[in-house]
């Protein structure tokens, strides 16, 4: 099997990649990410994760590089990134509580031998309960949602900030989509089973 190398640093991508009982690399993406707010959230994930996976290329000469990118759009309109500090994040969720919003996930399969990739985009939608300024302070306490977009870890306590969710693939919300990358690794001829 070719080395397949996930370019994150994520905790909860390593997680999630585990899932498919492949053998993997991590690498931290040498490509710095911007958050152009001027791009459509769809084709920002897509160029950011088939960058993220790029920038690995020279330090892995025959390998199949997976990239993953995700923004935040609030019911608004407005891409959120990552809150960075408790304050902001109580904000980001006093402003989105009662409302439904979008998760754009990125993901890119980048052949470092033959410059192919497949790339593209899952979307998830989500409704947060009505919550008190008391309940996020809690929230934002507990869990330190500071590096996730729109402020919370739906694998963890965020599961309680929800009233409603819709997608085709919840491990899209966490950050990296793997029914769709099961087919694309396919197409590079890995089969997980």
């Amino acid at each position: 099997m070719r080395t397949i190398v996930l370019a994150s640093t994520s905790p909860y991508r390593r997680q999630l990649m585990r899932r498919l009982h492949i053998k993997f690399d991590v690498a931290a993406p040498l490509y710095h990410e911007h958050l152009d707010h001027t791009v459509a959230p769809e084709l920002l994930v897509k160029h950011q994760a088939l960058h993220k996976a790029k920038s690995l290329e020279a330090n892995y000469p025959n390998a199949l590089i997976i990239g993953s990118d995700q923004v935040f759009v609030d019911a608004k309109g407005r891409v959120l990134g990552k809150p960075l500090t408790e304050d902001v994040a109580v904000q980001q969720l006093r402003d989105m509580q009662g409302r439904t919003h979008t998760f754009y996930t990125g993901l890119s399969v980048y052949d470092s031998d033959t410059g192919r990739h497949i790339t593209d985009y899952e979307t998830f939608m989500v409704s947060l309960r009505a919550l008190s300024t008391e309940q996020i302070k809690k929230y934002v306490s507990i869990e330190q949602p500071l590096n996730c977009s729109g402020s919370f870890k739906i694998e963890g306590l965020g599961i309680a900030l929800m009233e409603d969710m819709e997608g085709h693939d919840y491990t899209s919300l966490i950050g990296l989509p793997l029914v769709r990358l099961v087919g694309m690794l396919k197409e590079f001829g890995v089969d997980v089973l």
